[in-house]
Parts: structure tokens; C-alpha cells; sequence
């Protein structure tokens, strides 16, 4: 079992407890006290890099990252540094985030549920919790279920963050429509990083869709040269989450150009 398969099997269990403590009817019911959803293109579309800040607190590679007692506070401090959109991790056992973790009211930007999204459910329960956006990782479904899972975000307003990691998924995200294409550079089946993941497959992604660079993002120049092959957004989550100022170090990862 690759190391993907494994994080999957255990969000379905959790998915399956969730689904017996609150049932869709409910989740569905509580739509209709959420705010209409946050569209992150124009600000992603923009001259310069735009970062998306990650709320991270653990991770299967690296183990714990950094305590983040109240991830509200996290949050305000990336909107005043500029973040485009702000990205909480709520896997449970390998992430250690949590649908409690939700900063919709802390930040006036967009909000990405970053998981490992399989079924319906998770859709309708990022939106309930005030999510703008929500993850779809290509290497996860089926064409079946990918195109499914990405007309019914659609549905509810959510913009798709439709993440690849070689060609093969790119190929399958291209011919899904998908307007934000997120190109990891980590293989979520073995944890490894390749470093030139992101400049091997930028070019087979249509320039009018948004190229979205995550894993590897350190430092201002790591921007740079992701923007320099097409980025035109970051994901960064370990380098923010473990520096002493996560404003500051957003403010200098954002409008990075050419």
C-alpha cells in the first residue's frame, strides 16, 4: 500500500464517523446560513506571484512542523501579509488538522480545504464550514469520480484546486477543464520531492488555465523561479508555518514577477 493509499483508507474511515454524527440532509440544510463563496481567480490571474498560505501542523514527511494553538491568529497575520487565499489542512491522522480548525471568520479572503477529498460529503462540509475552495487530487480518483467530485464543487460554488504530480495526471486535469491546476512536486506515493516536477509539466498545461506550484517553497527566490516557469500562485505551507513572522514571509513571497 503506497503512502497515499493508506492516508486515503484512514480519511475514509473518519469520513465514515463524521457521516454518522451529521448526516448530508444536515450539512446540507446548513448551507443556507453560509456566506456566498470568495472567487480567488481574479487575485490568482493577477501580474506577480500569488501565495497561497497553508494552516500546517504536521506532515507524513516531516513529522510535527509547528504548534498552532489558535489558527485564527495564523490566518489574520497571512491576510496582512497579502495571501491571495488561505489554505487549512483538515486531514486528521497524518495532518493532524481538523474541520475545527475553519478560519472563515478571522480573514476576508478565500479559504481552501486542503484534504483528501473521495465523496460528496467532504464538498458539502467545506462549504458548510466556509470554504471557498476545496482540493482534488487527480492521483486519488478515477476519471469517473474526479469529473463528478469537480461538477458537483462546482455546483456549490467551490473553485477546484485540481492538484497533478507527472504527466499522465496533467493530461487527465487538462481534459477535466480544470482553470486551477496545482503541480506538486511531492509524490504522494512515496514522499519523495523532484525538485524540476513543476518545470517538467507547466508546459503541458495551457496558458490560459492557472498554474499553481506547491511542495519545495522556501524562500523568495524558490518563487521566483517557480514564476519564472509559469506560476502564477504558490502553496506554502512548512516555510510559514515555522518562521517567526509568517506575515513577513508571506508579504515577501507575493507579486514576485518576471
Amino acid at each position: 500500500m503506497s503512502v497515499l493509499d493508506d492516508i486515503v483508507a484512514g480519511v475514509r474511515i473518519d469520513l465514515a464517523r463524521r457521516e454518522s454524527e451529521t448526516p448530508l440532509r444536515d450539512l446540507r440544510a446548513a448551507l443556507a446560513d453560509v456566506d456566498a463563496p470568495l472567487d480567488p481567480m481574479p487575485h490568482f490571474s493577477a501580474p506577480g506571484s500569488s501565495v497561497i498560505a497553508e494552516v500546517k501542523r504536521s506532515s507524513p514527511s516531516k513529522g510535527h512542523l509547528a504548534d498552532i494553538p489558535d489558527p485564527a491568529d495564523l490566518a489574520v497575520a497571512y491576510a496582512r501579509g497579502g495571501a491571495a487565499a488561505i489554505s487549512v489542512l483538515t486531514e486528521e491522522r497524518r495532518f493532524k488538522g481538523s474541520l475545527d480548525d475553519a478560519v472563515r471568520a478571522a480573514v476576508d479572503v478565500p479559504i481552501l480545504r486542503k484534504d483528501f477529498i473521495v465523496e460528496s460529503y467532504q464538498l458539502v462540509e467545506a462549504r458548510a464550514a466556509g470554504a471557498d475552495l476545496a482540493l482534488l487530487i487527480v492521483a486519488a480518483l478515477d476519471d469517473d469520480t474526479l469529473r463528478r467530485l469537480h461538477d458537483e464543487a462546482r455546483e456549490l460554488g467551490l473553485t477546484v484546486l485540481v492538484e497533478v504530480h507527472d504527466e499522465e495526471e496533467t493530461e487527465r486535469a487538462v481534459a477535466l477543464g480544470a482553470s486551477l491546476i496545482g503541480v506538486n512536486a511531492r509524490n504522494l506515493k512515496t514522499l519523495a520531492v523532484d525538485h524540476t516536477t513543476f518545470s517538467r509539466l507547466a508546459p503541458l498545461v495551457p496558458d490560459d488555465r492557472v498554474k499553481v506550484a506547491e511542495s519545495g517553497i522556501n524562500s523568495t527566490d524558490d518563487v521566483a523561479g517557480f514564476v519564472a516557469d509559469g506560476a502564477r500562485v504558490v502553496l506554502v505551507g512548512e516555510a510559514l508555518v515555522k518562521d517567526g513572522d509568517p506575515e513577513q514571509a508571506v508579504r515577501s513571497m507575493t507579486g514576485v514577477g518576471l
